[in-house]
């Protein structure tokens, strides 16, 4: 029989929100296996599982820790981002597929700082704005400031890796905490047009390699080099586009099975599940997605300071803008720009980040009490 105390304690967790993760996780494990199941056998299936019920493990633990560790370690978490941001254009970092952006470590295995720099980013700002939320202040000139170099700095590292998309990322996850921190209107107008120059000047200036420059042209004319830069965009739309309503069939996609999309296991998962599940599937899948957000907020409102509900939201603009991202360019409705989708991609660095992320929310639970 399950006793009081372990019941006592699985009150202290949302288990909506593990479900929800744990499904997306299970549904990428799937469509993993699916991508590489003629080229590598279950290799990448039983390493997405394992990381998976690592960072599952690890969300727990941080879950457990409590409130108040969570916001005494935030601008640790921050820092430790910044530093190893600090460490990819040294020679312990890597280049693949056209950005600096990776740290090799032992037995094949990388970390991608960009993504521990997204959990520091919004424990950081949480923390930095909390206490005058509490208050029912409007954040000072001084928070303002202090909260734009907290984002600026790792966003301004990793976009000169050069990475836009997950740039855009924590420059829009940083807004969204700021605003319902209690961002007045005119530095919300401030910062929208600093992240518009940011763009800008990363298109407009050397700062984007040429491989990423030719991702964002391609853009807007696949067709203009449909053997080169353009090949991946439109093998990816004839990918889902042939999946139709039901799809061809689990490990049936004549595009997934074949290996004509480039990247099918991480960037391009979502045309595995377009092809071969169909438009129900597919559909399914960001409905899972959505849940996850959804639940997040849920979570953030039941917060008992604060702290938590700014977390909340910053791990729910982090997780929403992320899917629209990977999904836009997957349907060529945005520009590629390599981003995987939260849970379902293969990555060790992305999957580690975000189930830590729903450890965060977790601890900022009403029911952990500390």
């Amino acid at each position: 029989m399950t006793s009081p105390a372990r019941l006592r304690g699985l009150a202290r967790h949302d288990l909506g929100l593990y479900v929800a993760a744990a499904g997306a996780s299970v549904v990428g494990a799937l469509l993993v296996w699916s991508a590489t199941v003629r080229t590598a056998g279950s290799a990448y299936l039983v390493r997405h599982l394992v990381t998976a019920a690592v960072g599952l493990a690890v969300a727990v633990l941080v879950s457990r820790a409590g409130r108040a560790a969570v916001r005494g370690g935030a601008p640790w978490a921050w820092l430790l981002g910044v530093l190893l941001l600090l460490l990819v254009p040294t020679p312990l970092g890597a280049t693949v597929n056209g950005s600096r952006s990776w740290i090799p470590l032992v037995a094949g295995f990388t970390l991608q700082p960009a993504e521990p720099a997204k959990v520091g980013l919004v424990l950081a700002l949480a923390a930095l704005l909390a206490a005058r939320v509490d208050r029912g202040e409007d954040p000072g000139a001084r928070q303002v400031l202090l909260a734009v170099v907290v984002v600026a700095v790792p966003a301004t590292l990793v976009l000169a890796q050069p990475d836009l998309g997950t740039a855009l990322v924590l420059v829009v996850t940083g807004v969204a905490v700021l605003v319902v921190g209690g961002l007045r209107l005119r530095w919300v107008a401030a910062l929208a047009l600093a992240a518009v120059g940011l763009v800008v000047a990363a298109l407009t200036t050397p700062l984007l390699s040429d491989y990423q420059r030719a991702r964002l042209s391609t853009f807007l004319d696949p067709t203009a080099d449909p053997q080169g830069a353009g090949y991946q965009v439109s093998q990816v739309r004839l990918a889902i586009g042939g999946g139709g309503l039901w799809g061809q069939g689990y490990m049936a996609g004549p595009r997934t099975q074949g290996g004509f999309v480039p990247f099918q296991l991480n960037d391009f998962v979502f045309s595995v599940a377009g092809e071969e599940l169909g438009f129900v599937g597919a559909a399914g899948l960001l409905l899972l997605l959505a849940v996850l957000v959804l639940r997040v907020l849920v979570v953030a409102a039941r917060a008992q300071d604060a702290f938590g509900r700014l977390v909340g939201v910053g791990v729910a603009a982090w997780l929403a803008v992320q899917v629209l991202e990977n999904v836009g360019m997957n349907l060529g409705l945005l520009p590629v720009t390599g981003l995987p989708l939260p849970f379902v991609s293969y990555g060790g660095s992305s999957m580690l980040a975000s189930w830590l992320a729903v450890g965060l929310v977790d601890a900022t639970h009403a029911g952990t009490g500390r």
